[in-house]
């Protein structure tokens, strides 16, 4: 596996596919840039799952959610495409993406995302 930033989500096979359990990640130190001032913005990502077959790998997510460091996007846009990325790769029964973005201008945004069989 690479160690540079990339849009690859890798799985493995679900190890108790026929029990629901939730898998929750927090990403304290997300980064992507404003589209309309190229100023970086900065979010706790908090990614809750309960997989199906498989299970996204740990360190292809961190690479994942690197790779956004330096692209521009709206805070709805991002959430958004990062909850469908994950619901594209391991096909989970659930999932929900909640993007926490800092304060800009005087305003803090938290967009949720979900996605249910």
């Amino acid at each position: 596996m690479s160690t540079r930033p990339n849009k690859q989500l890798e799985t493995f096979p679900n190890p108790a596919p026929g029990r629901d359990y939730s898998i929750d990640f927090e990403c304290p130190e997300f980064t992507c840039v404003c589209p309309m001032t190229g100023q970086p913005d900065f979010a706790v990502i908090k990614i809750t799952y309960v997989p199906d077959a498989t299970c996204v790998e740990l360190k292809s997510l961190k690479l994942y959610l690197w790779s956004y460091r330096d692209e521009g996007a709206f805070h709805e846009a991002v959430t958004n495409r990062i909850l469908d990325d994950l619901v594209k790769a391991v096909a989970p029964r659930s999932a929900t993406v909640v993007g926490d973005f800092a304060i800009r201008g005087g305003i803090r945004t938290i967009v949720t995302a979900r996605h249910s069989k």
